[in-house]
Formats: structure tokens, sequence, C-alpha cells
């Protein structure tokens, strides 16, 4: 392969990697992804070393070696699928080199999520289904619906504001147990602790925690343990401001 297609192959290896890592995707599923692209384009051996903050790759026994930061993370699992069905379509010879990372450059530049109203019905929804799961009464469902629809507009507002992850989950929790313990003491709810549960259901971080248990069973004990670090400090954000609003009402 001449020089420069060589080079478009390992920018379009590491764009790839760079938007699944971005999109929160498992660490190998994305060094499976770039070495499936590049054993497609001539048999060549990707080697590769990812973790959440950077990528290293380059082809085995040259030179060559690219490298690129993560800044961002967010949870985008459309992006993932959008990226492993673009090398699916590569490896069946559907779209030539070219055609795969300029697919890749669109995937990259759309950013658009969901509509901030849509989340907030979500969150809403979630966090009242959850309270029910965990045998709650109907009569707690209109106002875990609102409590839970609040505290993630408390939420993004913060994550806006501050840009500290953890401090707005921390607020967030902060403004759901006052608003529960209240809604119990005025009348409108009738188990506290449910209605919590279920409020603070959005921003527990299952997707964090899966991704670090399947990264540590896969080998990858840098980005395993680092996302477990994550979820941790993010569950103990929710824990200590519950714990912070116990403290003050009893």
């Amino acid at each position: 392969m001449p020089e420069r297609d060589l080079d478009l192959l390992l920018n379009t290896c590491l764009l790839a990697g760079k938007i699944m890592t971005e999109s929160n995707a498992e660490m190998y599923r994305v060094e499976d992804t770039m070495s499936r692209i590049a054993s497609a384009s001539g048999h060549y051996r990707l080697v590769s070393y990812v973790t959440q903050t950077g990528l290293f790759i380059g082809f085995d026994r040259t030179s060559t070696i690219r490298m690129e930061q993560i800044t961002n993370r967010t949870i985008n699992l459309e992006r993932v699928v959008k990226v492993n069905n673009l090398s699916r379509k590569y490896v069946a010879n559907e779209l030539t080199l070219e055609e795969l990372y300029s697919a890749l450059q669109e995937v990259e530049k759309d950013r658009r999520m969901f509509p901030v109203w849509l989340q907030i019905i979500s969150a809403a929804i979630i966090s009242g289904t959850i309270m029910i799961l965990f045998g709650g009464e109907l009569k707690d469902l209109p106002i875990t619906l609102s409590i839970g629809g609040v505290g993630y507009i408390v939420y993004l507002c913060s994550l806006r504001f501050f840009r500290i992850k953890f401090l707005a989950e921390f607020l967030s929790s902060l403004i759901i147990g006052i608003a529960a313990i209240l809604s119990v003491r005025l009348g409108i709810g009738l188990n506290q602790d449910l209605i919590i549960i279920g409020c603070v259901m959005p921003l527990v971080p299952g997707v964090q925690i899966t991704n670090a248990i399947r990264d540590l069973l896969a080998g990858h004990y840098v980005s395993g343990v680092s996302r477990g670090a994550e979820a941790m400090m993010t569950a103990a954000m929710i824990g200590f401001a519950i714990a912070f609003i116990f403290q003050i009402f009893y």
C-alpha cells in the first residue's frame, strides 16, 4: 500500500476509535473495530493502546504512530452503533477506504443529542416506574414524576453552568432529597425512601459500571479501574447528598 494510503488507513482507524471512545464504548470494542479495519485493508496488524483519555495506534514493525487525545466523553451508544455498522460494511467490501473515512467524518460532526425536553420527560418516567417496581404506591407516582423531572433539570443546568459532572449530580440529588422529604411532610407523598430511590435512578452510572466490569474481564485494567473509579465517585456524590439531607432533617 502506498504511503499516502497508509496514512489514510491510520487516520481512518484513529477516527473510528476516537468516536467510539468519546461515546463511552468499551476499550476492547474500540481496539477490535480498529484492528478489523486495518486487517481488511491489506492484512495489516494494528498495534494499539486505548485509554479513556487517549489513543495510540501504529502498524506492527513500522515507525508510523498516531495519537489522539480524548477530552470529552459522553454516553452516546447510537454513534457506537454507526461506527460498528460502517466498519462491517468496509470489511464486507461494501465501502472503499475513502468512503469509510468520509462517512466517519460525518458521524463525528453529528453531535446531536435527544432534545432536552425529551430527556427530562424520560427521566421523570424512569423515576416513576422505578418507584413502582420497588413496591411504591400509585399515589406517589405523580409526585415522583415531578421530582424526578425537576431533579434532572437541576442536573442539566448545573452541568452546563459548572461543567463539573460530580457537582451536578450532588446538587441534583440534594434537591431530590429535599423535595421528597418535604412532599411527605406536607402530605403529598407517602414513602419518601422509595420516592428518593426512584428519582435518583436516572443519575446512577449504570453504563459506567457495566463497561468497567467488561473492560476488567477483557484485561483492560487501566480503563476498567478508571471507569470503576468514576462510577464510584458518581455514586458517592449521590449518596453524600442524600445523607446530608437526612442529617439536616432528622
